[in-house]
């Protein structure tokens, strides 16, 4: 992996040189536009909607909408004199509760590795932090932009959380919230053992993207010049009574779980998504 910030962790006193990587990447398939009959990259140039011209990147600025429709031009000089104090270090602001921070603020996920120095600052963070239970809410500066963040410990390093900002999430304004639905308790009930018979352990290695093994199949088939062979739909049942789709799907629930007790895992980890 290669280091995409070099900084420190500010905790009171106490500072920490660190590097962090980038903890994720997707393994999407990914494509280039391309023209349909003979197969030819399409490239896009930057023209000004003004005077029609292509503008060199050094000439590209970033603008501002007004909501009148005018545009306020800044350059990157307009940037330099922002307080930006979190811009080499992630100042760490209190220690909180794990399951006091939703989930839904989280952003993007980073490893952090002690630099030159700061082994021993590092590990004794670390170790402390694990011991408390609890994650660390930090302020730290990625790509020109300040965000909230959450430290936590995971395999013996660091993890930071980068976070939006409580005014980026959205509330979840929807009408049926304002309904009165009622369920009838046979149906919670059904739900309930539904959801029981379908607990365990989380393991994500048992899970496969199947999507994307198939498209890889698609791309495969193309080059060899086979015919792509597109698989079915399965049929919609119709409709039928919630109770007794949820009986069914108990039954159902627990054939699955006794079929994968019995077979061994396959190489990919014995399960699809």
């Amino acid at each position: 992996m290669r280091s995409i910030w070099n900084g420190a962790i500010s905790f009171g006193l106490v500072t920490i040189p660190v590097k962090l990587y980038a903890a994720t990447e997707e393994r999407d398939v990914t494509f280039h536009h391309v023209h349909r009959d003979d197969g030819g990259r399409i490239r896009y140039r930057r023209v000004c909607s003004l005077d029609g011209r292509e503008v060199p990147y050094v000439d590209v600025a970033k603008g501002y909408e007004l909501p009148n429709g005018d545009m306020v031009v800044l350059t990157e000089e307009d940037f330099l004199d922002l307080p930006l104090p979190t811009k080499r270090r992630i100042e760490v602001l209190q220690f909180t509760p794990a399951d006091q921070v939703d989930p839904i603020y989280f952003d993007r996920s980073y490893y952090l590795e002690p630099d030159e120095g700061g082994a021993k600052p590092y590990v004794l963070l670390r170790d402390a932090l694990e011991r408390s239970g609890l994650v660390g809410v930090v302020k730290v500066t990625l790509r020109q932009r300040e965000s909230l963040g959450a430290l936590r410990v995971r395999q013996g390093v660091f993890v930071l959380e980068t976070m939006l900002w409580p005014d980026e999430v959205r509330a979840p304004d929807f009408e049926f919230l304002q309904e009165e639905v009622r369920v009838r308790p046979q149906e919670l009930a059904m739900a309930g053992a539904l959801i029981e018979t379908m607990t365990g352990d989380f393991d994500p290695a048992a899970y496969t993207d199947s999507y994307r093994r198939a498209l890889l199949e698609v791309i495969e088939a193309k080059i060899a010049g086979a015919q792509v062979v597109r698989p079915q739909p399965p049929p919609q049942p119709p409709p039928a009574d919630l109770l007794e789709v949820l009986r069914e799907s108990v039954e159902a629930a627990k054939r699955n779980r006794a079929a994968a007790q019995r077979e061994p895992p396959g190489p990919e980890g014995g399960g699809t998504a």
